[in-house]
Protein backbone atom coordinates (compact mmCIF):
# COMPACT_ATOMS: atom_id res chain seq x y z
CA UNK A 1 0.00 0.00 0.00
CA UNK A 2 1.25 3.71 -1.07
CA UNK A 3 0.65 6.19 1.41
CA UNK A 4 0.03 9.20 -1.39
CA UNK A 5 0.05 12.63 0.35
CA UNK A 6 -1.63 15.42 -2.01
CA UNK A 7 -1.17 19.38 -1.47
CA UNK A 8 -4.10 20.57 -2.77
CA UNK A 9 -4.33 24.15 -1.10
CA UNK A 10 -8.15 24.78 -2.04
CA UNK A 11 -10.79 21.94 -3.12
CA UNK A 12 -11.79 23.49 -6.14
CA UNK A 13 -13.34 21.68 -9.71
CA UNK A 14 -9.79 21.00 -10.97
CA UNK A 15 -8.17 20.11 -7.70
CA UNK A 16 -11.10 17.86 -6.61
CA UNK A 17 -10.09 15.91 -9.76
CA UNK A 18 -6.91 14.58 -8.59
CA UNK A 19 -7.90 13.75 -5.13
CA UNK A 20 -10.63 11.53 -6.56
CA UNK A 21 -7.93 10.20 -8.81
CA UNK A 22 -5.98 9.22 -5.91
CA UNK A 23 -8.37 8.21 -3.86
CA UNK A 24 -9.89 5.66 -6.73
CA UNK A 25 -6.54 4.16 -7.05
CA UNK A 26 -5.95 0.30 -5.93
CA UNK A 27 -2.89 0.03 -4.01
CA UNK A 28 -3.03 3.75 -2.54
CA UNK A 29 -4.01 5.06 0.78
CA UNK A 30 -4.66 8.87 0.33
CA UNK A 31 -3.91 11.98 2.50
CA UNK A 32 -4.36 15.51 1.87
CA UNK A 33 -2.80 19.14 2.88
CA UNK A 34 -5.03 22.02 2.56
CA UNK A 35 -5.56 25.51 3.51
CA UNK A 36 -9.20 24.76 3.01
CA UNK A 37 -11.00 23.35 6.42
CA UNK A 38 -11.60 19.33 6.10
CA UNK A 39 -15.54 20.64 5.46
CA UNK A 40 -15.03 21.63 2.58
CA UNK A 41 -13.42 18.38 0.77
CA UNK A 42 -16.27 17.25 -1.01
CA UNK A 43 -18.80 14.73 0.81
CA UNK A 44 -18.51 12.00 -1.68
CA UNK A 45 -14.50 12.32 -1.24
CA UNK A 46 -14.53 12.11 2.80
CA UNK A 47 -14.73 8.24 3.23
CA UNK A 48 -11.67 8.07 0.77
CA UNK A 49 -9.38 9.87 2.82
CA UNK A 50 -7.57 8.33 5.34
CA UNK A 51 -5.68 12.21 6.63
CA UNK A 52 -6.35 15.31 6.42
CA UNK A 53 -4.00 18.25 7.74
CA UNK A 54 -4.82 22.20 7.15
CA UNK A 55 -2.15 24.51 7.13
CA UNK A 56 -2.22 28.40 6.53
CA UNK A 57 0.13 28.68 3.80
CA UNK A 58 0.57 25.61 1.58
CA UNK A 59 3.29 27.27 -0.25
CA UNK A 60 5.45 27.58 2.78
CA UNK A 61 7.95 24.82 3.05
CA UNK A 62 8.52 24.61 6.66
CA UNK A 63 4.46 24.65 7.48
CA UNK A 64 4.49 21.58 4.84
CA UNK A 65 6.86 19.48 6.44
CA UNK A 66 5.43 20.21 9.32
CA UNK A 67 1.94 18.68 8.00
CA UNK A 68 3.36 15.83 6.32
CA UNK A 69 5.37 14.82 9.38
CA UNK A 70 2.45 15.09 11.64
CA UNK A 71 0.62 12.58 8.77
CA UNK A 72 3.66 10.19 8.51
CA UNK A 73 3.39 10.18 12.89
CA UNK A 74 -0.51 9.68 12.87
CA UNK A 75 -1.58 7.94 9.57
CA UNK A 76 1.17 5.93 8.11
CA UNK A 77 4.35 6.50 6.66
CA UNK A 78 4.39 8.66 3.73
CA UNK A 79 5.77 7.14 0.66
CA UNK A 80 4.65 10.18 -1.65
CA UNK A 81 4.13 13.88 -1.36
CA UNK A 82 2.64 15.40 -4.48
CA UNK A 83 0.22 18.48 -5.77
CA UNK A 84 -0.34 19.63 -9.56
CA UNK A 85 0.42 23.31 -9.30
CA UNK A 86 3.48 24.93 -10.50
CA UNK A 87 3.69 27.22 -7.05
CA UNK A 88 3.86 24.32 -4.90
CA UNK A 89 6.92 22.60 -6.40
CA UNK A 90 10.09 24.23 -4.53
CA UNK A 91 7.87 24.04 -0.96
CA UNK A 92 7.11 20.62 -1.92
CA UNK A 93 10.90 19.49 -2.61
CA UNK A 94 11.58 21.28 0.70
CA UNK A 95 9.44 18.75 2.66
CA UNK A 96 10.79 16.13 0.75
CA UNK A 97 14.12 16.99 1.56
CA UNK A 98 13.47 17.21 5.24
CA UNK A 99 11.61 14.16 5.25
CA UNK A 100 13.87 11.79 3.22
CA UNK A 101 10.64 11.21 0.94
CA UNK A 102 10.84 9.93 -2.77
CA UNK A 103 10.86 12.79 -5.53
CA UNK A 104 11.85 15.59 -6.55
CA UNK A 105 14.56 17.66 -3.95
CA UNK A 106 15.29 21.29 -3.64
CA UNK A 107 18.34 21.22 -6.16
CA UNK A 108 15.99 19.86 -8.85
CA UNK A 109 12.89 21.90 -8.10
CA UNK A 110 14.70 25.18 -8.34
CA UNK A 111 16.28 24.28 -12.03
CA UNK A 112 12.63 24.24 -13.37
CA UNK A 113 11.07 26.92 -11.20
CA UNK A 114 14.13 29.28 -11.54
CA UNK A 115 14.27 30.60 -14.93
CA UNK A 116 17.35 31.98 -14.97
CA UNK A 117 18.96 28.92 -13.66
CA UNK A 118 17.25 26.66 -16.09
CA UNK A 119 18.12 28.43 -18.69
CA UNK A 120 22.14 28.17 -17.37
CA UNK A 121 21.59 24.71 -16.82
CA UNK A 122 20.15 24.19 -20.44
CA UNK A 123 22.87 26.54 -22.20
CA UNK A 124 25.67 24.30 -19.99
CA UNK A 125 24.39 21.08 -21.59
CA UNK A 126 24.79 22.40 -25.31
CA UNK A 127 20.16 22.45 -25.29
CA UNK A 128 19.24 25.49 -27.46
CA UNK A 129 17.82 28.70 -25.53
CA UNK A 130 17.24 32.04 -26.36
CA UNK A 131 20.06 34.70 -24.83
CA UNK A 132 19.12 35.66 -21.34
CA UNK A 133 20.11 37.41 -18.17
CA UNK A 134 18.89 37.80 -14.97
CA UNK A 135 18.93 41.38 -13.41
CA UNK A 136 18.90 42.68 -10.65
CA UNK A 137 19.06 46.50 -11.46
CA UNK A 138 17.48 49.11 -13.94
CA UNK A 139 21.44 49.53 -15.61
CA UNK A 140 21.78 45.99 -15.84
CA UNK A 141 18.59 45.71 -17.72
CA UNK A 142 19.72 48.76 -19.88
CA UNK A 143 22.90 47.11 -20.45
CA UNK A 144 20.87 43.58 -21.49
CA UNK A 145 19.07 45.34 -24.00
CA UNK A 146 22.46 47.33 -25.77
CA UNK A 147 23.58 43.51 -25.92
CA UNK A 148 20.85 42.18 -27.58
CA UNK A 149 18.77 45.16 -28.78
CA UNK A 150 15.17 45.45 -29.00
CA UNK A 151 12.40 43.90 -28.68
CA UNK A 152 12.97 41.73 -25.58
CA UNK A 153 10.77 39.96 -22.57
CA UNK A 154 10.86 40.48 -19.09
CA UNK A 155 9.31 38.44 -15.99
CA UNK A 156 9.67 37.33 -13.03
CA UNK A 157 12.50 34.88 -11.44
CA UNK A 158 9.96 31.83 -11.15
CA UNK A 159 7.46 32.36 -13.75
CA UNK A 160 3.81 30.78 -14.14
CA UNK A 161 3.32 30.60 -17.75
CA UNK A 162 3.00 34.04 -19.92
CA UNK A 163 1.55 35.08 -16.60
CA UNK A 164 3.25 38.86 -15.46
CA UNK A 165 5.19 38.87 -18.98
CA UNK A 166 5.79 42.03 -21.01
CA UNK A 167 7.83 42.37 -24.48
CA UNK A 168 9.63 45.83 -24.05
CA UNK A 169 10.14 47.27 -27.83
CA UNK A 170 11.83 50.42 -27.24
CA UNK A 171 13.54 52.78 -24.70
CA UNK A 172 10.00 54.63 -23.62
CA UNK A 173 8.39 51.04 -22.91
CA UNK A 174 12.02 50.22 -20.72
CA UNK A 175 11.32 53.61 -19.42
CA UNK A 176 7.36 52.88 -18.56
CA UNK A 177 8.00 49.20 -16.98
CA UNK A 178 8.60 50.23 -13.67
CA UNK A 179 5.21 51.45 -13.54
CA UNK A 180 3.70 48.07 -13.81
CA UNK A 181 5.55 47.24 -10.38
CA UNK A 182 8.48 45.29 -12.49
CA UNK A 183 11.95 47.25 -11.03
CA UNK A 184 14.79 44.41 -10.95
CA UNK A 185 16.45 44.82 -7.65
CA UNK A 186 18.99 42.42 -5.62
CA UNK A 187 16.29 40.80 -3.84
CA UNK A 188 13.31 40.41 -6.31
CA UNK A 189 15.52 40.57 -9.78
CA UNK A 190 14.19 40.22 -13.37
CA UNK A 191 14.60 37.46 -16.12
CA UNK A 192 15.41 39.55 -19.18
CA UNK A 193 15.39 37.60 -22.42
CA UNK A 194 15.55 38.33 -26.64
CA UNK A 195 12.14 38.11 -28.00
CA UNK A 196 12.08 34.90 -30.42
CA UNK A 197 9.80 35.27 -33.21
CA UNK A 198 8.78 32.10 -34.22
CA UNK A 199 5.47 29.50 -33.68
CA UNK A 200 5.15 28.33 -30.10
CA UNK A 201 4.28 24.97 -29.36
CA UNK A 202 4.65 22.44 -26.51
CA UNK A 203 6.10 19.13 -25.33
CA UNK A 204 4.08 16.93 -22.76
CA UNK A 205 6.54 14.22 -21.86
CA UNK A 206 6.01 11.55 -19.21
CA UNK A 207 9.18 10.45 -17.95
CA UNK A 208 10.03 7.27 -15.18
CA UNK A 209 13.50 7.41 -13.61
CA UNK A 210 14.71 11.04 -15.71
CA UNK A 211 13.96 8.74 -18.69
CA UNK A 212 10.67 9.82 -21.55
CA UNK A 213 8.38 6.97 -21.96
CA UNK A 214 5.69 8.96 -24.14
CA UNK A 215 5.27 12.04 -25.25
CA UNK A 216 2.47 14.82 -26.56
CA UNK A 217 2.44 17.96 -28.02
CA UNK A 218 0.27 21.11 -28.88
CA UNK A 219 0.51 24.15 -30.95
CA UNK A 220 -0.41 27.89 -29.70
CA UNK A 221 -2.87 29.82 -31.93
CA UNK A 222 -1.33 32.67 -31.14
CA UNK A 223 1.51 32.58 -28.83
CA UNK A 224 0.41 33.26 -24.96
CA UNK A 225 2.22 36.65 -24.73
CA UNK A 226 0.67 37.82 -27.69
CA UNK A 227 -3.14 37.14 -26.00
CA UNK A 228 -1.75 38.53 -23.24
CA UNK A 229 -0.73 42.01 -25.26
CA UNK A 230 -3.68 41.96 -26.84
CA UNK A 231 -6.92 41.92 -24.18
CA UNK A 232 -9.71 40.96 -26.87
CA UNK A 233 -7.97 38.39 -28.40
CA UNK A 234 -9.16 34.91 -28.96
CA UNK A 235 -6.60 32.07 -29.07
CA UNK A 236 -6.66 28.39 -29.43
CA UNK A 237 -4.37 25.46 -28.69
CA UNK A 238 -4.51 22.46 -31.30
CA UNK A 239 -3.51 18.86 -30.53
CA UNK A 240 -2.55 17.24 -33.88
CA UNK A 241 -3.79 13.97 -35.16
CA UNK A 242 -0.61 12.47 -36.16
CA UNK A 243 1.57 11.63 -33.07
CA UNK A 244 4.29 10.92 -35.60
CA UNK A 245 4.39 14.85 -37.25
CA UNK A 246 7.74 15.71 -37.83
CA UNK A 247 7.29 19.11 -36.62
CA UNK A 248 6.85 17.90 -33.11
CA UNK A 249 9.13 14.98 -33.20
CA UNK A 250 12.17 16.66 -35.01
CA UNK A 251 12.13 18.31 -31.29
CA UNK A 252 11.96 15.19 -29.52
CA UNK A 253 16.10 15.36 -29.26
CA UNK A 254 15.97 18.33 -28.10
CA UNK A 255 13.13 17.50 -25.52
CA UNK A 256 15.42 14.90 -24.16
CA UNK A 257 18.56 16.76 -23.81
CA UNK A 258 16.72 19.23 -21.60
CA UNK A 259 15.28 16.97 -19.46
CA UNK A 260 18.43 15.02 -19.16
CA UNK A 261 20.47 18.21 -17.86
CA UNK A 262 17.22 19.30 -15.58
CA UNK A 263 17.04 15.79 -13.64
CA UNK A 264 20.46 15.48 -13.84
CA UNK A 265 21.03 11.94 -12.63
CA UNK A 266 17.37 11.55 -11.13
CA UNK A 267 18.64 10.35 -7.75
CA UNK A 268 15.42 9.55 -5.15
CA UNK A 269 13.25 9.25 -7.64
CA UNK A 270 13.08 13.09 -8.97
CA UNK A 271 12.70 12.18 -12.71
CA UNK A 272 9.74 10.18 -12.40
CA UNK A 273 7.20 13.22 -13.85
CA UNK A 274 4.89 14.76 -16.36
CA UNK A 275 7.05 17.58 -17.57
CA UNK A 276 5.19 20.51 -20.04
CA UNK A 277 8.35 21.89 -22.18
CA UNK A 278 7.19 25.54 -24.40
CA UNK A 279 9.34 25.60 -27.26
CA UNK A 280 10.08 27.82 -30.46
CA UNK A 281 10.31 26.84 -34.24
CA UNK A 282 11.50 29.26 -36.29
CA UNK A 283 10.88 30.20 -39.94
CA UNK A 284 14.10 28.48 -40.58
CA UNK A 285 13.74 25.08 -38.59
CA UNK A 286 15.55 25.81 -35.83
CA UNK A 287 14.49 24.77 -32.72
CA UNK A 288 14.37 26.38 -28.49
CA UNK A 289 13.46 25.67 -25.77
CA UNK A 290 11.59 28.71 -23.62
CA UNK A 291 10.17 27.21 -20.32
CA UNK A 292 9.97 23.76 -18.41
CA UNK A 293 7.56 23.18 -15.59
CA UNK A 294 7.61 19.38 -13.88
CA UNK A 295 3.85 19.16 -13.29
CA UNK A 296 0.58 19.06 -15.57
CA UNK A 297 0.48 21.47 -18.11
CA UNK A 298 -2.68 23.83 -18.06
CA UNK A 299 -5.06 25.60 -20.66
CA UNK A 300 -6.61 22.17 -21.03
CA UNK A 301 -3.82 20.69 -22.32
CA UNK A 302 -4.85 17.44 -19.88
CA UNK A 303 -8.58 16.77 -20.67
CA UNK A 304 -7.38 17.65 -24.51
CA UNK A 305 -5.07 14.32 -24.23
CA UNK A 306 -7.55 12.62 -22.32
CA UNK A 307 -9.68 13.05 -25.42
CA UNK A 308 -7.16 12.80 -28.15
CA UNK A 309 -6.29 9.26 -26.38
CA UNK A 310 -9.39 7.94 -25.13
CA UNK A 311 -7.85 7.84 -21.36
CA UNK A 312 -8.05 9.96 -18.49
CA UNK A 313 -5.04 11.80 -18.05
CA UNK A 314 -5.41 12.67 -14.38
CA UNK A 315 -5.62 9.48 -13.61
CA UNK A 316 -2.74 8.50 -15.53
CA UNK A 317 -0.48 11.26 -13.81
CA UNK A 318 -1.56 9.73 -10.32
CA UNK A 319 -0.81 6.57 -11.32
CA UNK A 320 2.81 7.65 -12.63
CA UNK A 321 3.22 9.72 -9.59
CA UNK A 322 2.03 6.65 -6.89
CA UNK A 323 3.86 3.80 -8.54
CA UNK A 324 6.68 4.81 -11.24
CA UNK A 325 4.93 3.28 -14.07
CA UNK A 326 2.82 4.75 -17.15
CA UNK A 327 1.34 2.57 -20.27
CA UNK A 328 2.09 4.24 -23.39
CA UNK A 329 -1.42 5.22 -25.20
CA UNK A 330 -1.88 5.46 -28.81
CA UNK A 331 -3.55 8.67 -30.30
CA UNK A 332 -6.46 8.19 -31.74
CA UNK A 333 -8.11 11.82 -32.29
CA UNK A 334 -7.32 15.41 -32.94
CA UNK A 335 -8.40 17.93 -30.33
CA UNK A 336 -8.09 21.59 -29.35
CA UNK A 337 -9.48 24.32 -26.90
CA UNK A 338 -10.59 27.49 -27.92
CA UNK A 339 -10.94 30.67 -24.85
CA UNK A 340 -13.55 33.03 -25.19
CA UNK A 341 -12.44 36.61 -24.44
CA UNK A 342 -14.38 39.07 -24.12
CA UNK A 343 -13.48 42.88 -25.75
CA UNK A 344 -14.47 46.77 -24.27
CA UNK A 345 -14.41 48.16 -21.26
CA UNK A 346 -16.32 47.07 -18.15
CA UNK A 347 -16.46 44.82 -15.12
CA UNK A 348 -19.08 42.27 -16.37
CA UNK A 349 -20.12 40.20 -19.40
CA UNK A 350 -22.65 42.40 -20.87
CA UNK A 351 -23.51 40.47 -24.47
CA UNK A 352 -22.74 37.15 -25.62
CA UNK A 353 -23.53 36.20 -29.53
CA UNK A 354 -22.74 33.97 -31.91
CA UNK A 355 -23.12 30.48 -29.87
CA UNK A 356 -26.57 29.16 -31.03
CA UNK A 357 -24.62 29.92 -34.93
CA UNK A 358 -20.87 27.96 -33.55
CA UNK A 359 -22.45 25.20 -31.62
CA UNK A 360 -24.26 24.27 -34.78
CA UNK A 361 -22.02 24.45 -37.31
CA UNK A 362 -19.39 22.57 -35.04
CA UNK A 363 -21.71 19.82 -34.47
CA UNK A 364 -20.31 16.17 -33.80
CA UNK A 365 -17.12 17.85 -33.11
CA UNK A 366 -18.05 19.83 -29.91
CA UNK A 367 -17.27 17.75 -27.04
CA UNK A 368 -17.53 20.44 -23.94
CA UNK A 369 -18.23 23.60 -23.55
CA UNK A 370 -18.16 26.27 -20.58
CA UNK A 371 -20.23 29.01 -21.99
CA UNK A 372 -19.90 32.70 -21.08
CA UNK A 373 -23.10 34.22 -19.22
CA UNK A 374 -24.49 37.62 -18.89
CA UNK A 375 -23.83 39.49 -15.45
CA UNK A 376 -20.25 37.17 -15.11
CA UNK A 377 -17.43 39.40 -14.10
CA UNK A 378 -14.62 39.82 -15.94
CA UNK A 379 -12.34 37.78 -15.88
CA UNK A 380 -8.69 38.16 -14.14
CA UNK A 381 -6.52 35.33 -15.95
CA UNK A 382 -6.11 35.46 -19.65
CA UNK A 383 -8.17 32.33 -20.24
CA UNK A 384 -11.39 34.73 -20.58
CA UNK A 385 -14.89 33.86 -19.68
CA UNK A 386 -15.65 31.08 -21.19
CA UNK A 387 -13.79 27.65 -23.25
CA UNK A 388 -14.97 24.58 -26.15
CA UNK A 389 -13.42 21.34 -26.32
CA UNK A 390 -13.49 19.89 -30.00
CA UNK A 391 -12.42 16.69 -31.29
CA UNK A 392 -12.55 15.31 -35.12
CA UNK A 393 -10.74 12.15 -36.64
CA UNK A 394 -8.43 14.70 -38.19
CA UNK A 395 -6.33 17.85 -37.47
CA UNK A 396 -7.91 19.51 -40.13
CA UNK A 397 -11.38 18.82 -38.80
CA UNK A 398 -10.31 20.40 -35.53
CA UNK A 399 -8.61 23.50 -37.11
CA UNK A 400 -12.06 24.35 -38.97
CA UNK A 401 -14.17 23.72 -36.04
CA UNK A 402 -11.69 25.78 -33.90
CA UNK A 403 -12.32 29.14 -36.44
CA UNK A 404 -15.65 28.48 -36.23
CA UNK A 405 -15.64 29.47 -32.84
CA UNK A 406 -13.55 32.15 -32.39
CA UNK A 407 -14.88 33.60 -35.20
CA UNK A 408 -18.63 33.44 -34.35
CA UNK A 409 -18.36 33.57 -30.65
CA UNK A 410 -17.98 37.25 -29.48
CA UNK A 411 -18.12 38.38 -25.97
CA UNK A 412 -18.36 41.98 -25.14
CA UNK A 413 -18.04 43.98 -21.35
CA UNK A 414 -20.13 46.14 -20.29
Amino acid sequence: MRHVVFVAPRFLENTNRYVAAFAALEGVKLSVISEDPEASIPAALQGRIAGHYRVDHCLDGAQLTEATKKIDQHVGSVDRLTGALEQLQMPMAEARDALGIVGMGVETARRFRDKDRMKEVLREHGVPVAKSELVTSPQELTDFVKRVGFPIIVKPQAGLGSRATYRVTSQKDLEALAQTGLVPTREDPLQAEEFVRAREHTCETVTVAGKPVWRSGTRYFPTPLEVLETSWMQYCVLLPREADDPTWTSFHPINQAALDALFGDAKHGAGTALTHMEWFLKDDGSMLVSEVGARPPGVHIMPMMSLAHETDMVAKWCELIAFDRFTPIERKWACGAAFFRGQGAGTKVASVTGLDKAIASCGDTLVEARTPKVGQPRAEGYEGEGWALVRSATTEGVKQALLTLIENVQVRYG
